[in-house]
């Protein structure tokens, strides 16, 4: 995957305010590059140092395996929630997910001129590929 997406997308993440989220796709959309895969993997191998939980499934599912986490995350924030959350955090037992609806980002002018400036950077830039970082490669 190209290194300049890979950043373009975890800038973007980190604008996501509390307490809202998008979906893959809205984010492949806002940089007019990719797709929902793309933004998924790119959030699955890199979205670690950014508000991961905020950037999810076009259903309002958290990500997979991370349920719990986000869960705890949505309610400290006030994420607007569907579902039984309240039985799954206290047994682990439930289906909820996120009021995707109530919770979506709406960026501000300001952010939207970051969100394009992002998009142009992105188009302008030269492609490079990422490097493997697990030491073992050559």
């Amino acid at each position: 995957m190209r290194t300049e997406y890979v950043e373009a997308v975890l800038e973007l993440a980190a604008m996501v305010p509390a307490g809202t989220a998008v979906a893959y796709g809205d984010v492949a959309e806002l940089l007019g590059a990719g797709g929902p895969r793309q933004v998924g993997s790119v959030m699955s191998h890199h979205g670690s140092a950014v508000p991961w939980w905020r950037i999810l499934k076009a259903n309002g599912d958290a990500p997979p395996g991370h349920e719990r986490e986000a869960l705890d995350l949505y309610l400290a924030e006030g994420t607007p929630l569907h579902g039984s959350y309240l039985e799954y955090q206290r047994t682990g037992e439930g289906r909820w997910r996120v009021d995707l609806a109530a919770a979506r980002w709406a960026p501000t002018e300001a952010e939207f001129e970051q969100i394009d400036a992002l998009a142009e950077r992105l188009e302008r830039e030269p492609h490079t590929l990422s490097v493997p970082t697990d030491e073992m490669s050559v």
